[in-house]
This record gives C-alpha cells, sequence and structure tokens, in this order.
C-alpha cells in the first residue's frame, strides 16, 4: 500500500497513461480483495468476482475520471477511500446480475401461496359509539390514514383525534368484556 500512497493523484486524475498503470498494479491487490470479500458470501464463480473488481477501475476512470477526482485526501486516506468504492461497485455489481428464474410450472404451488390477510370485520352494535367516534375508527382501521391525516380531514387537533379514538375502544373494551362468555376457574 507504500506505492499506493505514492501515485501521484493529479497526474492519475489528468489521464497519464504511465502513472495510471502504476495505480492499477498498486491498487488491484486491495480492490481484488474487498471485491473478494464483499461477494463472499455470495458464493460467485472467480470470473463473477474478477469482472466486479474490473468495474471498480472502469468506474474510476469512467467520464474523464470523475469519480476519481472527487477523493479527498484530508476526509481519508487512498487506501481507505478505494475500498469504500471497491465495495460499493461489488454490491452493484451483485444487484446487476439476473438473478436465476425457473419456470413458473416448476415451483411447487405450496411456495407461490399468498398468506390471506382477510380479517373479519368487528360487528360493534348500533348506538355503541358516537358517530365522531365510528368516523375516527373508519378512517383510522379501514382507511389506514395516520392521526394527522384524519385531523385534517376532520378540521380538528390531532389530540382530538387521539382522545376520540382512545374513548371509542374503551367503550368496545367495556362492551366485549361483558359480553365474553366467563371462563370458571
Amino acid at each position: 500500500m507504500a506505492e499506493l500512497n505514492q501515485i501521484d493523484l493529479r497526474a492519475l486524475a489528468g489521464g497519464d497513461k504511465r502513472t495510471w498503470d502504476a495505480f492499477v498494479i498498486a491498487a488491484a491487490p486491495l480492490i481484488n480483495a474487498v471485491v473478494r470479500r464483499t461477494l463472499g458470501p455470495y458464493r460467485l464463480s472467480e470470473e463473477d468476482v474478477m469482472d466486479a473488481a474490473q468495474d471498480v477501475f472502469v468506474r474510476l476512470c469512467a467520464q474523464d475520471f470523475r469519480l476519481l477526482k472527487t477523493y479527498d485526501p484530508a476526509r481519508a486516506g487512498l487506501p481507505t477511500w478505494l475500498s469504500v468504492v471497491s465495495r460499493s461497485c461489488a454490491i452493484d455489481h451483485l444487484r446487476r446480475r439476473r438473478q436465476a428464474t425457473e419456470p413458473i410450472d416448476d415451483v411447487p404451488e405450496a411456495a407461490l401461496g399468498v398468506e390471506d390477510r382477510h380479517v373479519e370485520k368487528l360487528k360493534i352494535p348500533e348506538g355503541l359509539l358516537t358517530a365522531r367516534q365510528t368516523l375516527v375508527l373508519r378512517y383510522l382501521y379501514d382507511e389506514e390514514r395516520d392521526v394527522t391525516e384524519v385531523a385534517k380531514l376532520l378540521s380538528v387537533d390531532a389530540q382530538t383525534i387521539r382522545s376520540t379514538h382512545h374513548k371509542a375502544l374503551l367503550r368496545l373494551r367495556a362492551y366485549f368484556r361483558e359480553d365474553e362468555p366467563s371462563g370458571g376457574g
């Protein structure tokens, strides 16, 4: 890494071929190691790992060395900065890889099952809640709105919605607690 710290960054960002060649020789072991470590858990082929490492160099010199020119030695050492860039490139490489697919007919039906999220609605006896409490519960639960949104809809303070909600729940709990069969015990 000592050679890496001796690279003339201005010449490198300026596109000097000799400096670029020296940079590649000095940076390759670090870049390859970071890419290999990042992609290791995904059990990719050696070819994929080397392609991802090559992507780092491509990204560094793309658009007239735009990324390389963003390096700020006051913020991090060159090896640290290259490690961050290498890891980012490796992750991007992984995202770009097409995931293997299989025909839907070959997938077991159980694997395609979707959880039934149908929830039976609570039957609230008429007259138990006020009209406002019923409306607040409908907005909060049936329409999945948040308290602030409901407050704006009803032109009231958010605390009023919270209070109305709380009072409605107290009434429901009291009603259904009385309605429960006793569990003898």
